[in-house]
């Protein structure tokens, strides 16, 4: 499958997408509100783009991507794996669309500092922040209460020792201890670097509940000028640790690894999380032996990651544990908060790879695709055997008029239009669902009884709830058909399947290609029944408008129709007009009598 059509598999979601090159490089990572909707625009009409975009889309020869739960995840995320991969394409947006980082440096009189840049120098860097003016109101806050020095100057002991600077107008105000001259030591500057950077990386709970007890006792005091300061302080902490995916609250560095497996695949996405945040995203395929457990495939998948990734984090998120221990790795199954969250975003990494799976192969290889779906609604619904003929029925009136039936046929998972059929309800009267869906049944399988016996489809998907599944299987029943087909209810508000005799309803994942069959299947049992509805009313409010007239018969409406193309135009006929075209005015009167 080439990239074009890759791509036009991308979902509809908030997420993520990397461009990869011949020789397998991230060469650009790219942000998107809509990821299909995002990357269509790079292939939709070449013209439209710049030389550059041009030439970076001729060096695509593969595509990724990875969902997150919304766009404000996206742009952090993205930041992320641009640090982390530096595409060559990306370069242009390192300016204007990386985000910033708080840099300690690794002098012996360290600065702190905003940056947008990182550079590997011994530096430490927190972040990145989504938003510049947060980042800054936090070195506002930490130059409110630690004498940091702002200055440039190389300042060393062999320097101070020396004398070679002299003290500036921030040492003069207090803002500043005046490190470069000696007059604090190295010792006690270091000691407020270490409390920045605790805060930094998580310790600021204890210096909010600090703020808020001064603030209230300044409060207190009446003094709401130093109250209004406190506040602003802790709100900026409280923004800061607020709860994000991305950017969690989880304080300590993890892995998260995911694992969606099939029959005879599996699909893995990894997680790595640095100081909250998610610095790489990986997934994985894989093809199993069926006699192979899901605990060995993510053994497996740990080992694959460890080998690309290097050693892995003393902490490590899954889903169930691997069926090996690897020696300074917690494994742990979370069950709630912040961990679980991100062990959920990795889940739908994994299943949105696995979906994307499906459907290439329904390109490549429709046959087996669909035989997996019809495998994957065998096992979901308990059927001894594979559904390749299925049958659909769905019941459609109004008020009770016009009653009319749907049946329509998939094989092999596909639509076979040349076996739909469409009834007229014969024996009930008025709107009675489970009554019609009964005749319905009877109708449709004692007629293949006696013409087509060898023909019966092994799963009956019935449009509605329990009630109308009762009557259908009493007509089954009637039949002595209960034991050779398996026969479910759809229900449409929840997409539960009803089965008979089944208390409790079926759900299938949502993500699963076997409900999106059933539902495919009862869409268009659900067409094709209220089209045939519509033409016979249609037809019906003909035939009482025109033939209620004395003197109209069918052939009579048939030509009315055929020449004015609608009852409303010949309503506006001119009478003379009207005369002309039936050769009778007096009929032609009683016409536009009736009619007006």
């Amino acid at each position: 499958m080439d990239v074009k059509e890759k791509i036009s598999l991308f979902p509809h979601s908030p997420g993520v997408y990397r461009y990869y090159d011949s020789e397998g490089t991230v060469i650009y990572v790219g942000k998107a509100k809509d990821l299909h909707k995002r990357v269509a625009q790079y292939f939709v009409d070449p013209s439209r783009l710049n030389r550059k975009t041009r030439l970076l889309v001729s060096r695509i020869a593969d595509a990724q991507y990875s969902v997150v739960d919304t766009e404000a995840d996206a742009l952090l995320l993205e930041n992320n794996l641009i640090k982390q991969y530096k595409p060559k394409y990306n370069i242009l947006l390192k300016d204007s669309k990386t985000y910033p980082w708080i840099c300690v440096t690794a002098d012996e009189f360290p600065k702190v500092f905003l940056t947008r840049r990182v550079v590997k120098n011994g530096s430490r860097y927190f972040g990145p922040y989504s938003s510049v003016l947060h980042a800054r109101s936090l070195l506002e806050m930490f130059r409110d209460i630690y004498p940091l020095r702002t200055c440039n100057l190389k300042i060393d002991s062999k320097a101070i020792l020396h004398g070679k600077y002299r003290p500036c107008l921030e040492f003069h105000i207090g803002r500043c201890k005046g490190c470069c001259v000696g007059a604090i030591s190295r010792n006690e500057y270091n000691g407020y670097i270490e409390e920045i950077v605790s805060m930094l990386k998580g310790g600021g709970r204890e210096a909010i509940r600090h703020y808020k007890a001064l603030m209230e006792e300044a409060a207190a005091n009446l003094d709401f000028e130093k109250a209004e300061t406190y506040k602003y302080k802790m709100q900026s902490l409280e923004k800061h640790y607020s709860k994000s995916i991305i950017t969690s609250s989880v304080d300590s560095d993890l892995d998260v690894f995911s694992l969606v497996c099939d029959e005879a695949e599996a699909f893995g996405n990894f997680l790595r999380i640095r100081g909250g945040a998610v610095v790489q995203s990986l997934n994985l395929g894989f093809r199993m032996n069926i006699e192979e457990e899901p605990a060995s495939v993510l053994s497996t998948f740990i080992a694959e990651i460890e080998s690309k990734f290097g050693e892995l984090s003393k902490e490590a998120l899954v889903p169930f544990l691997p069926d090996v221990e690897i020696e300074g790795v917690d494994f742990r199954i979370p069950v709630k908060g912040d961990k679980l969250a991100l062990l959920e975003l990795s889940t739908r990494n994994a299943k949105e790879m696995r979906f994307n799976a499906l459907k290439q192969r329904e390109h490549t290889d429709p046959d087996n695709f669909h035989r997996k779906v019809l495998e994957e609604l065998q096992k979901a619904i308990g059927m001894p055997v594979l559904p390749v003929h299925m049958e659909c029925f769905d019941n459609s009136n109004i008020q009770g008029t016009n009653p009319v039936a749907s049946c329509v046929v998939f094989r092999d998972g596909v639509p076979s239009k040349k076996d739909y059929r469409k009834f007229k309800i014969k024996t009930v009267i008025g709107a009675n669902d489970y009554a019609s869906m009964k005749e319905v049944v009877n109708r449709r399988y004692s007629r293949m009884l006696e013409e087509a016996p060898d023909d019966l489809p092994q799963l009956v998907v019935i449009d509605g709830g329990k009630g109308q599944l009762d009557f259908a299987y009493q007509a089954l029943a009637e039949l002595g058909l209960t034991e050779k087909l398996t026969v479910i209810g759809l229900a449409k508000r929840l997409e539960e399947v009803i089965r008979v005799g089944d208390p409790y309803p079926l759900f299938i994942d949502r993500n699963s290609q076997a409900l999106k069959l059933l539902q495919q299947i009862r869409d268009e049992a659900h067409r094709f029944g209220i089209t045939f509805h519509r033409n016979l009313r249609c037809k019906a409010q003909l035939d009482s408008a025109l033939r209620e007239i004395k003197g109209v018969g069918e052939k009579t409406e048939q030509r009315l129709i055929m020449h004015y193309g609608s009852v409303a135009r010949i309503a506006a006929a001119p009478l003379q007009d009207l005369e002309d075209f039936l050769g009778n005015a007096s009929l032609a009167a009683r016409i536009k009598e009736h009619l007006s």
